[in-house]
C-alpha cells in the first residue's frame, strides 16, 4: 500500500447512475397514512419510505387517477354576518 496517492492526476468522470437518484422533498401525511404504511412496510421487511415510493411509482406508471373534486379555500362557503 503507498504512503499517498496522486488524486490530482486522475480524470473526472460523470457518475452513470446520477439519473436515477432519488430527490429528497418535505410531504406532510396523516398520522394515520404514516402508521398504515410503516405497519405494511414492517410485515414486508422494507423500509416505509420505500413502499410509498413503490406505491406512488406504481400510480405514475399506471397513469391511475383520483376521483375528487379539490374545494379550495376561495370557493368555499361565504361567511354568514
Amino acid at each position: 500500500m503507498q504512503k499517498s496517492y496522486g488524486f490530482s492526476k486522475m480524470k473526472g468522470q460523470k457518475n452513470p447512475y446520477a439519473a436515477m437518484l432519488k430527490q429528497p422533498i418535505t410531504i406532510r401525511l396523516d398520522c394515520g397514512t404514516v402508521a398504515y404504511f410503516k405497519s405494511l412496510a414492517g410485515n414486508l421487511g422494507m423500509p416505509y419510505q420505500s413502499l410509498i415510493n413503490l406505491y406512488l411509482r406504481d400510480c405514475a406508471v399506471h397513469h391511475k387517477r383520483i376521483a375528487l373534486k379539490w374545494v379550495g379555500a376561495q370557493q368555499g362557503p361565504e361567511p354568514t354576518a
